[in-house]
Parts: structure tokens; sequence; C-alpha cells
């Protein structure tokens, strides 16, 4: 049985907090509403799966509280979504550079704050992938591989991903903070080839890191000696 995502619900209008707790409950989701960003500071913001956040509030703003949010350790990594009036471009880059996982602008419809915030949840939850796949799997933050099913995961996306490609990531990631040489790759990797030119190994690096987004910069090249994925 899964467990059910909390969901904290902050916004000065009641009728509306009220109405998005409705709905998102229907939805299967544990739901706390408060009025202020003040009261918000008062919960524990860490045991929350996501954070609806309006912007124009009393003495402490929306932005201020996701600020405040992003700059402790505890708490940085919970997606917040801003759903506020303030709709410019101007105001929406500003949300999103604060690390805002979206944006939603009134009025919305209530269908749309549901998928957005399944996805923002799909996205910024990729270890729901342990418990749903099973124990098999190999993980660093957001970047999954499961050995079983022989696939990878990205931030909750799979990642279609050729066999040898496969076999590299999976060694890197087994073996973080290790530099494998390219003869000791080829050798594991393609044992049963006779020959296979060591630019194989660079070629499939290459695309190993065109494929995983943020994570390519942990798959670290030493020159001379080989490759190594670090933290």
């Amino acid at each position: 049985m899964m467990t059910k995502k909390k969901i904290l619900v902050v916004d000065d209008e009641e009728a509306l907090c009220e109405g998005l707790a409705f709905n998102l409950e229907a939805e299967g989701y544990l739901v706390t509403t408060v009025y202020s960003a003040e009261e918000a500071l008062a919960c524990n913001l860490a045991e929350y799966d996501l954070v609806l956040l309006d912007i124009m509030m009393g003495d402490i703003s929306g932005t201020s509280l996701a600020r405040i949010m992003k700059s402790n350790p505890a708490t940085a990594s919970v997606p917040i979504i801003f759903c506020t009036a303030k709709d410019s471009e101007d105001d929406m880059i500003a949300g999103l550079d604060l690390g805002a996982d979206d944006y939603i602008t009134k009025p919305y419809s209530l269908k749309a704050v549901l998928a957005r915030v399944r996805m923002v949840l799909r996205r910024t939850n990729p270890n729901r992938l342990l418990s749903e796949k099973g124990s098999d799997l190999i993980a660093y933050k957001g970047l999954v591989l499961s050995e079983a099913n022989r696939a990878c995961y990205v931030d909750g996306t799979e990642i279609k991903m050729p066999k040898k490609e496969f076999e590299i990531l999976l060694k890197l990631i087994s073996n973080r903070g290790q530099i494998f040489s390219r003869s000791e790759l080829l050798h594991d990797i393609w044992p049963e080839e006779v020959i296979v030119l060591d630019r194989v190994v660079d070629v499939n690096i290459t695309r190993i890191r065109q494929k995983i987004g943020q994570y390519a910069k942990n798959i670290v090249t030493r020159s001379g000696y080989g490759y190594g994925f670090f933290e």
C-alpha cells in the first residue's frame, strides 16, 4: 500500500484554500491548509511532499517563504507550486528562479491544478520507484537504475538506454568515487568481443551524459585514467 502524499496549501483566501483541500483530498492526498506564511513556518515543512503557495500574503510574502525554504537544507528539496494572481512574465521568472517547480496563475481551473500537482509529484519524487518497483534499484538522487528491469529513470521519467550504455552507467553508479580505465570497462562490458576500440567507451559515455540531464556532471573524466561517477 502506497503512502499518501502530504500537501500544504498556503493562501490567505480561506474559501480558495478549502476548495483546493476538498479536491486534493478527493484525489487521495493528505492536505493541510494555512492562511499565512507565518502559520506555514509553524508547521514541520520538511514532512510535506509539496507546497501550494500564494505569493501575495501578509507580512511575509510567498516568495519570502519560498526563499526561506530553499535556504534551509531540511526543506530545500520540498517542491513548491506558486498559485498566484501575479501573472506577468517577470513574476513567473522570478518565482521559478527562486526554485519553484511550477507557477499557476489565478483564476485557474481545479483540473489544471490537479494535473500540475500530479506532474510535479511524479517529477520530484523519483524515490517512489523504490517502493513501487522493488529493492533491486541503484539510485543517486533522481537517477534510478533497475537491475531487474534493465531500466533507467531520470527524475521519475524512464529513459531509453541500450544494453551497453545501461551496463556502463550501472557499473559507474554502483562504484561511486572509483575511476575505471577504458580497458577495465571494455573487459567488463564487452567480455566476449574480440576487438573493441577504446573509442567505443568514449562514445557510450557521451551518449549516457546526453540522456541523464543534470546528473551528467557526476560522470567525471580523469584524463589519462578513465571515468567515474562522483557525488
